[in-house]
């Protein structure tokens, strides 16, 4: 991947944010605010993602700090938005990676690693012998996602809206649907259509992911909608996700200072099926803080 390097500091315009910001190995002044180097907070296998990416053994989740968006909600608000965690150096990713599969994780999920995509593409020049998944938001550069090209099994991104005035409220970025839907296509053109293998763990494709918000069930079904007008039937996995908790800055909102209702989960979810598409629908007691991981260098 090639970024304008020196002394291993670069000015950085991996995500649509692009601020040229100067990065060093101990201080990143852009809007991620992250060094140049990966910074994590715990990697650990991980049981609570999708049936195909979790398995029976866990995911190798590999939770990076810092973040391109800035989610009023966000669960994971200590590292994606406080810079919580430990910088270490490509070839103790690498290392990491190596335990990961030592506890027999059934892939490396890369958890919010875009600020990090020069660095982990190097940590990636040699197959680890897992799949390898890139686990974002979804707010990408097409151009950054192009120079992962081989690299990575299968993209995990969310597809939070398609209405820019919520993805400014939301996530501060105004460009959300735009950046995101681009990217999602150059996921697919890169992995194609899903492959599981007799175990039923994806070894190759995509799963889009949505969080339903409270009050926002007209948005879900309008992102339900271009998944299925963009992927034939069966070609994406498709994540309707429950699991909302008004943690972050949340009470600043009062339309989603709530639990989602059953009913709006129940609305999204028949939807989806009435849709046909592919996935997975998650349970509403999925929606506790409890299982928020705790990011305490475990791993690292």
């Amino acid at each position: 991947m090639a970024v304008e390097h020196e002394a291993n500091a670069f000015r950085c315009n991996l995500c649509p944010r692009r601020c040229n910001a100067l990065r060093t190995v101990t201080e990143g002044l852009g809007f991620c605010g992250m060094p140049s180097q990966p910074r994590l907070a715990r990697a650990a296998l991980h049981r609570w993602e999708e049936p195909p990416v979790s398995g029976t053994r866990g995911s190798g989740a590999v939770f990076f700090s810092g973040c391109t968006l800035r989610c009023v909600f966000c669960q994971n608000e200590p590292i994606s938005h406080l810079g919580q965690g430990k910088t270490i150096s490509v070839s103790r990713l690498r290392e990491i990676f190596a335990e990961l599969i030592d506890q027999w994780a059934h892939n490396i999920n890369l958890v919010s690693p875009t600020p990090y995509a020069p660095v982990i593409s190097q940590a990636l020049e040699q197959p680890v012998g897992v799949p390898v998944v890139w686990n974002t938001g979804g707010y990408e550069r097409v151009k950054t996602l192009r120079a992962l090209e081989g690299e990575v099994d299968v993209y995990l991104p969310d597809l939070k809206y398609l209405d820019p005035e919520k993805a400014v409220r939301y996530s501060g970025a105004a460009d959300y649907p735009q950046r995101a839907t681009e990217a999602i296509l150059e996921m697919y053109r890169q992995v194609g259509p899903v492959q599981l293998d007799e175990n039923g763990l994806i070894r190759r494709g995509l799963i889009i992911r949505h969080l339903i918000l409270p009050g926002q069930v007209r948005e879900a079904r309008a992102v339900m909608d271009w998944v299925s007008e963009q992927f034939p039937p069966g070609a994406v996995l498709f994540s309707l996700m429950s699991q909302y908790v008004p943690l972050g800055r949340a009470e600043e909102f009062p339309e989603i200072d709530r639990p989602l209702r059953k009913g709006e989960a129940k609305s999204a979810a028949e939807y989806m099926a009435n849709l046909g598409l592919s996935g997975f629908v998650q349970e509403r007691d999925a929606a506790s803080a409890r299982y928020v991981p705790s990011f305490d260098l475990t791993g690292v």
